[in-house]
């Protein structure tokens, strides 16, 4: 298959790309406003002395991921349905660059890996049943609800209203997390091992091992990677930069190196990348003020990581990180022309709940979602990233397979 390209038309200025930049441009300034108060304060009171810098890696994890479209929604969704891998290297990629700079950074701190010094700040969670089964969960509510948490986030400020259900949803499957957790801790994750592939192995030959499995997926999704044909020549002009920046698709393999040199940043300096931590953690405070669970809960709150739920009175770095994206991804998507309200029912609100639901319980369960599990958890080289991914692709392949998505959102997708 060939995947064809249409002509560029003509981008033209009309009045309201006037608007939608002066726009931008205030919404830019507002974030660089609150990150320069942040810094000036030491972030007192407000997540501390990282949150300013946190609030900066959101920006431009948001820029990179409406650019680049880093969405594993959509990314999967191309694979699947249109046998199209390209956005998959991207996800490749991020993981391979995480993978060498966690390992660096590692080997400062603990310079003999074994079993009995796992990195309790880095997103190693224990691999049992109970992740595999909310990597499903996560999985089939991605589909449903037209996005994993991320994809919600930078994707609400295009116009994406199928994105608040989608995160009330969330903050339910959450609720719900809370509720049935000491069952499944005491059920399947209690006990379970939290296997470090650099654990007496060392780290070349887990770096080594781990690079060798993403170059060989790579060459496998080789066969859904079509050429592309139509480009044409092309002129380097105001026009063309303006049309690369704010339009066209950013190229992948650039996109993921990006999210990954953030990744090792926001790791170094505070905590590994994460969506899900201030959202489970304002749910968990609300729950446990209304007198609806018990304030200590057994794992959550003695030894296991990943994005742990605490009982928190104020906005964390990881908030800042999700501010971050939020305004960063509006303030690239106004230039773009991507600011457009979606079409939404009664019946596709609906589903994008129900579908938040799964993706708040199966990121509660599983301690994170594709960012905090998937992403830095492969990179951290813990083997709980690969199995909650490879859960999440089984789910979201046979998902997309059956149509849920459109059956979900008739008329969206």
């Amino acid at each position: 298959m060939t995947v064809q390209v249409r002509a560029d038309r003509e981008l033209g200025w009309t009045r309201a790309d006037t608007v939608r930049t002066v726009i931008a441009v205030a919404v830019a300034a507002v974030l660089l406003g609150l990150a320069g108060y942040l810094s000036a304060t030491d972030g007192e009171g407000l997540g501390g002395s990282n949150a300013a810098l946190m609030l900066l890696i959101g920006a431009g994890l948001g820029i990179l991921f409406e650019r680049g479209r880093y969405c594993f929604f959509c990314v999967f969704r191309d694979l699947f349905e249109k046998r199209d891998s390209r956005g998959m290297y991207a996800i490749l990629v991020s993981i391979g660059v995480g993978t060498i700079g966690y390992a660096v950074i590692f080997s400062t701190r603990i310079p003999t890996p074994t079993a009995d010094n796992v990195p309790t700040d880095a997103h190693i969670a224990p691999v049992s049943l109970a992740l595999v089964i909310a990597g499903l969960a996560f999985g089939l509510g991605m589909v449903i609800s037209g996005g994993c948490i991320a994809g919600h986030l930078y994707r609400l400020p295009e116009g994406h209203l199928r994105s608040i259900p989608a995160l009330a949803g969330v903050v339910l499957g959450f609720g719900l997390g809370f509720l049935s957790w000491d069952a499944m801790y005491s059920g399947f994750i209690l006990g379970a091992p939290a296997t470090w592939l650099a654990a007496g192995n060392g780290y070349v030959l887990a770096v080594l091992l781990q690079l060798g499995v993403l170059v060989g997926l790579g060459v496998l999704l080789l066969r859904w990677n079509p050429p592309v044909q139509g480009r044409g020549d092309r002129v380097v002009d105001a026009a063309e930069v303006r049309r690369l920046v704010f339009f066209k698709r950013w190229p992948a393999l650039f996109t993921g190196a990006a999210v990954g040199i953030l990744a090792i940043l926001a790791y170094y300096k505070d905590q590994p990348l994460g969506v899900t931590q201030q959202i489970s953690s304002m749910t968990r405070t609300g729950m446990t003020e209304a007198g609806w669970m018990d304030g200590f809960m057994p794992g959550l709150d003695e030894r296991l990581a990943g994005c742990v739920a605490m009982v928190v009175d104020t906005i964390t770095t990881n908030g800042w990180l999700i501010v971050g994206i939020v305004l960063a991804s509006l303030a690239v998507a106004l230039p773009g022309r991507r600011v457009r309200v979606e079409k939404t029912t009664a019946f596709n609100s609906l589903t994008a709940l129900g579908g938040g639901v799964l993706l708040g319980w199966g990121a509660m369960i599983g301690l994170g979602c594709t960012i905090g599990v998937l992403l830095s958890g492969t990179q951290a080289l813990a083997l709980s990233g690969w199995v909650f991914g490879a859960a999440i692709v089984v789910a979201a392949g046979l998902g997309f397979r059956f149509g849920l998505h459109r059956k979900a959102a008739p008329g969206v997708f």
